[in-house]
């Protein structure tokens, strides 16, 4: 389960979140992570089509189908990454088209 919880923003552009992944097989094993992510960013990956917790949700939750939560970093900006799974950004357009029923 991943829960997104918005911390206050870095910058006018630069916004902040704090990330708990809990394992679901019941074990209560989790990690945490600061993500940062820019306004910017966000609308030219969502469109705006859904809300920024939302997004950095749906990009941890693209994370853990590749990697297990502890290998994920404990802080990074959300559109580092790309530069690891080159994929990333259609495969969000892609989740946020179906989540919005937009496909």
């Amino acid at each position: 389960m991943v829960t997104v919880r918005t911390l206050p923003p870095i910058e006018f552009n630069l916004w902040s979140y704090h990330v708990d992944i809990t394992e679901s097989d019941g074990s209560g094993s989790h990690s945490k992570h600061k993500v940062s992510m820019e306004k910017d960013y966000y609308e030219k990956i969502s469109d705006g089509m859904i809300g920024p917790e939302d997004f950095v949700k749906k990009s941890f939750e693209f994370l853990s189908k590749r990697e297990g939560k502890d290998s994920i970093l404990k802080e990074f900006n959300i559109n580092q990454i790309k530069e690891y799974f080159p994929e990333y950004e259609a495969e969000i357009r892609k989740s946020i088209l179906e989540h919005t029923g937009n496909v």
